[in-house]
């Protein structure tokens, strides 16, 4: 994961002089929308087609609709007159995205405070459905979602724990060429494409990175600390004759990252205990015979809620769409538009300031792959590989860095989630390298 310059769009020429910060079956999509809302004030307008989603819940609600019918200016979708079953996204997300007032329970307000006259309507997170009789089932899941909001409010914030030394690499394994330096390394402004040869040592390297990934998952429990988790991930991958990359890049000082609910990504593993109920991403990058591979996922310790699993599923799916739209020849800004769609229709945010990046014989590179709505240039080419890990928080924040120069938090406790794959472009799509 790289960081980008400032949090705004990157421009298509960017200069060499840009720093690295860290390490690190496509289901029919829904029609495309606006630029997220912190960038947009209009709403989407969205078809039938957005309620089939897999990470919709199997709450199904009868309403009533008319033919027609429209809220807040967007188009209904042409539906039949009379009673019909609509399937509608787990509960906290269009919850919170619609204020009910209890005095008039017919009245309802979008999260833009606009009143809406209708009867029939509400907003569902930057979309809308059409309900009659429904009151005590969204008072209800509101109320869910407030005590939900609640618990999370009590833990208290992510602090930094005790860092121990950095784990011995045995002599014999090779290591990348930055180790022993003290600042990230330049972004190379080149693209890595790859022969027969190298396709074959990424895919090695990038299968070994998505087992010592599975591996890690299983250790997320309560009570285990980040740095248990650190150490027995930094000894499957020596043992598989690998160099952890993240260790000794720029000064990092383990062997993964380990980035805890509010983290948004380059947590230092450390004397942090999980507990029941948290989220942690695990980024695991593998240095194998002269290549990179590199994948994360965001695993649940314990049991979670329902609006936590929404959240999790929700971001996951971003990262599919994302990788659908990859192949010979296409723009590198599809990517970015397929995702922040996306999470503009869940009601998540993307966070623009870290970037999906090149990767190969080399950690990081360009391309620069934007997770954001943006205009850059450039295309993709048969045989490169890259990176592409969106991350999204629950609720818009600002990101903060900690004094360690890493570890990155939002400002308001809102949490993250992040999935990462490397992928490999080819001339009909593109393959997931890190996926077992």
């Amino acid at each position: 994961m790289l960081k980008a310059t400032t949090a705004e769009s990157l421009p298509a020429g960017l200069s060499s002089q840009t720093h690295i910060l860290s390490p690190s079956a496509s289901a029919s999509s829904p029609q495309p929308l606006p630029r997220p809302r912190q960038n947009s004030g209009t709403p989407p307008t969205l078809d039938s087609s957005c309620v089939t989603s897999s990470v919709f819940s199997n709450l199904r609600i009868p309403v009533t609709m008319s033919p027609g019918a429209s809220c807040s200016g967007v188009p209904a979708p042409r539906l039949p007159a009379g009673r019909q079953t609509l399937l509608l996204p787990a509960t906290p997300l269009f919850v919170s995205n619609c204020a009910i007032n209890r005095q008039n329970t017919r009245s309802v307000s979008s999260s833009s405070g606009r009143a809406i006259a209708l009867k029939r309507s509400f907003v569902v997170s930057g979309g809308i459905t059409w309900v009659d009789g429904v009151e005590e089932e969204l008072m209800e899941l509101q109320k869910s979602h407030e005590q939900s909001s609640v618990k999370l409010k009590k833990r208290p914030p992510l602090r930094r724990g005790k860092v121990y030394p950095q784990l011995a690499v045995p002599e014999h394994i090779p290591r990348p060429s930055y180790v022993g330096g003290k600042r990230p390394q330049e972004l190379p402004a080149i693209r890595q494409i790859h022969n027969a040869e190298g396709i074959t040592g990424m895919k090695a390297a990038c299968k070994l990175a998505a087992r010592v990934l599975d591996f890690a998952g299983t250790l997320v429990k309560p009570s285990v600390t980040t740095n248990e988790i650190d150490r027995a991930v930094h000894h499957m991958i020596v043992e598989a004759g690998a160099y952890p990359s993240p260790l000794g890049y720029g000064g990092f000082p383990k062997s993964i990252c380990t980035s805890v609910n509010e983290c948004v990504c380059h947590g230092v593993p450390d004397s942090t205990q999980l507990q029941n109920g948290d989220i942690i991403n695990i980024d695991v990058n593998v240095f194998l015979n002269g290549y990179h591979g590199g994948t994360s996922r965001t695993f649940v310790c314990g049991e979670a809620s329902e609006s936590i699993k929404h959240f999790l599923k929700a971001a996951e799916e971003c990262l599919e769409r994302g990788i659908s739209v990859c192949r010979d020849g296409v723009n590198y800004r599809k990517i970015g538009k397929k995702i922040s769609n996306l999470a503009y229709f869940y009601g998540y945010h993307v966070v623009e300031r870290f970037v999906g990046h090149g990767i190969g014989t080399m950690l990081h590179s360009e391309p620069l792959i934007l997770h954001h709505a943006n205009e850059n240039s450039g295309r993709m080419v048969e045989g490169q590989t890259f990176t592409i890990e969106p991350i999204l928080i629950m609720d818009k924040a600002e990101c903060v860095t900690w004094e360690n120069g890493w570890t990155t938090v939002t400002n308001d406790g809102s949490w993250a989630a992040q999935f990462e794959h490397t992928v490999l472009v080819t001339r009909t799509g593109a393959e997931i390298l890190t996926k077992l």
